[in-house]
């Protein structure tokens, strides 16, 4: 199959993931945490990569920098996954309290602060509210970023 067709399909898995996102808070009611909206984030990002990559269909090093692309929109969704993930492990005498909403940060404080306040987590962050085959949505979501990564990196570097 062509690296384009391929970059479209990475394109639709995104949106997919993006669809089932918005079904869970708005249908099934998870209201999302500040490392979930995070996480959403890096999906959309790497769903914008696929769709520049399948518009621009790019040869020689072109197919380099959309390589390079996925894998910082991937890897940076991971990261925060993965950090969600951790949290929702820790033992409930270690998990830390909970902390103001995200849109409060964003208006309170500088951009780094905020970033490094999600980062750091809070107890709503550690809560599983939805789980399937034991995995909770933050694992799901490090598993399915972590695939579409390895996916568009090597669709793209291929000639």
């Amino acid at each position: 199959m062509s690296r384009r067709i391929l970059n479209l399909a990475g394109f639709v898995a995104c949106a997919g993931l993006m669809a089932y996102a918005l079904y869970a808070q708005y249908e099934l009611m998870l209201a999302p945490c500040p490392l979930c909206i995070f996480q959403r984030v890096a999906v959309i990002a790497l769903g914008l990569v696929f769709l520049l990559a399948f518009i621009h269909h790019p040869f020689g090093w072109g197919r380099q920098v959309y390589a390079l692309l996925v894998l910082t929109a991937a890897g940076s969704g991971a990261f925060v996954a993965g950090r969600h993930v951790w949290l929702q492990n820790l033992p409930s005498d270690q998990v830390p309290s909970c902390g103001p909403g995200l849109g409060f940060m964003l208006e309170a404080f500088p951009a780094l602060e905020v970033l490094q306040m999600v980062l750091t987590g809070s107890g709503e962050c550690a809560s599983v509210d939805w789980s399937l085959l034991g995995l909770s949505m933050p694992a799901w979501v490090l598993i399915a970023i972590g695939v579409l990564g390895v996916f568009g990196v090597l669709n793209n570097l291929r000639r």
